[in-house]
């Protein structure tokens, strides 16, 4: 009889360009495949998009296991990890445990741990990394620190050679004993309420819906990202973030097939877009705390404005900034908001309405279908100024100019607002400023069937350089 090695699988679903997967391949074990949804173990349990995602993506996978011969086992989630960990490995004389790392804080303490333990009972215990480009332990600054700013960190590492792995999987021997592995409908990851329709007209979360899309964008539209990125109204950007995210498409297999395209502006553009991703799981390592608190810990002072009814209003699109709603609204149907608009949205809440970053974090940890703990921690660190390569707290985008300059036609706005289509394009991104004939000849009423702002630019702007100039006095007092 084979050994057995239990292939235990996180932020890694697929078979390809799987460390873990191909090292038990090359020393002949019979492989059990493993997943276990952790519940209420961890400060941040996974949000209810990206539990739709995940649904979807272990039914793939386990289909993609059975084509060749094996059966993904799925444990409990009534037990705690370590538990139903120590189960498996008992009820099928598991003799090997591996994985791929995942970089999120409370799995990292969690493995070692774990790790240590399996390794008292005389298994072989092996961990590998097909998450990220690079090891955060080898990303280090010349005086052996971590990098607080993008650029001297992607000029280290755009260099650094990146590993191609030689996949087999067709080759795995799959255990073949008998499970009793619980149903994915237990792990009860879709909505009781249909609020999902719209994840299933926009999204395909499988391998092949990944591939797919990399087919699409690659190399026409790869070329072409510099130009259309910032676009919300076409289809410029590259959708493969919960694909990343989950593991459905590794980085390196995805940066080598962009950069087979042998053009420049795909290395400038989209692979370093990748590299940002890298940079965000390099600074939650090093930085674990920054899930919920200021890298620059002075930020822990900044007097924000609590109000629930601002932040429900931001959170329904109900702001009365068309742009900002469209977005709002986006993100509630498809699980998914264009990046140049998440930055005016989360600029709009953080700066015009004075509400922590964290609480546009939390929602966004919520709804969104590619939550990833590293990218969202970044990415609202970054726009309330308090994280690496923050923006300056005074640079307000201004909701108007920024909709009218990036939906230049208005078609993003209309599809998101509906009850706007008929706004004449002038208008469409400030309503508020239209005569009211214009909008009552739109079938428009402010206050009806669209809100009047919850604050104009120009108060919300003054409200937030206010707050900054009384921070930054409280720091110098």
């Amino acid at each position: 009889m084979k050994k057995v090695a239990l292939l235990w699988f996180r932020y890694d679903l697929r078979l390809s360009d799987n460390d873990a997967l191909q090292w038990a391949i090359d020393q002949g074990y019979e492989i059990l495949p493993y997943y276990h949804l952790s519940q209420h173990e961890q400060e941040w349990e996974i949000g209810g998009a990206t539990r739709w995602w995940l649904h979807h993506a272990l039914d793939d996978l386990a289909a993609q296991i059975k084509q060749l011969g094996g059966t993904l086992h799925l444990a409990s989630s009534e037990l705690p990890t370590d538990q139903a960990l120590l189960k498996t490995i008992a009820d099928h004389e598991v003799e090997a445990v591996l994985w791929n790392r995942s970089y999120e804080p409370a799995h990292v303490k969690r493995d070692a741990t774990i790790k240590a333990h399996l390794k008292e009972q005389g298994l072989h215990v092996q961990s590998f990394n097909s998450t990220i480009l690079y090891e955060p332990t080898t990303t280090l600054n010349k005086s052996g620190k971590p990098y607080r700013v993008f650029t001297p960190f992607w000029k280290a590492l755009v260099s650094r050679e990146i590993a191609k792995v030689e996949s087999t999987p067709e080759a795995a021997s799959w255990y073949g004993g008998k499970q009793e592995s619980a149903p994915l409908q237990s792990y009860a990851l879709l909505p009781d309420i249909k609020w999902d329709g719209g994840f299933y007209e926009m999204w395909d979360p499988t391998r092949a819906g990944a591939l797919a899309r990399v087919k699409t964008f690659s190399p026409k539209n790869a070329v072409l990202y510099l130009e259309t990125r910032d676009r919300p109204d076409l289809d410029g950007t590259s959708l493969m973030s919960p694909y990343l995210h989950f593991g459905q498409i590794g980085p390196r297999e995805l940066v080598h097939t962009l950069r087979s395209a042998n053009q420049p502006t795909i290395e400038s553009g989209i692979v370093r877009q990748l590299y940002w991703r890298e940079f965000a799981h390099h600074l939650l390592y090093h930085f674990p705390q920054t899930t919920t608190q200021p890298l620059y810990e002075k930020y822990a002072n900044f007097p924000w404005d609590e109000n629930p009814a601002l932040l429900a209003a931001w959170q329904k699109g109900q702001t009365g900034f068309p742009i900002v709603d469209a977005g709002m609204r986006q993100l509630w149907a498809t699980g998914w908001m264009h990046n140049r608009v998440r930055m005016i949205v989360g600029s709009f809440l953080v700066k015009h309405l004075l509400q922590p970053w964290q609480e546009g974090a939390d929602w966004f940890w919520d709804t969104l279908v590619d939550a990833s703990l590293p990218n969202n921690t970044m990415g609202w660190q970054w726009i309330a100024g308090s994280g690496a390569d923050g923006a300056p707290y005074f640079r307000v985008f201004n909701p108007i100019t920024q909709g009218k300059k990036f939906d230049e036609t208005g078609e993003y706005v209309r599809k998101w607002c509906p009850e706007l289509k008929d706004v004449p394009l002038q208008y469409l991104h400030a309503p508020f400023e239209a005569p009211p004939l214009e909008l009552l000849s739109a079938g428009v009423t402010l206050g009806k069937e669209y809100p009047n702002p919850i604050i104009s630019h120009a108060d919300g702007r003054a409200k937030a350089l206010d707050a900054f100039a009384k921070f930054k006095a409280s720091q110098e007092s």
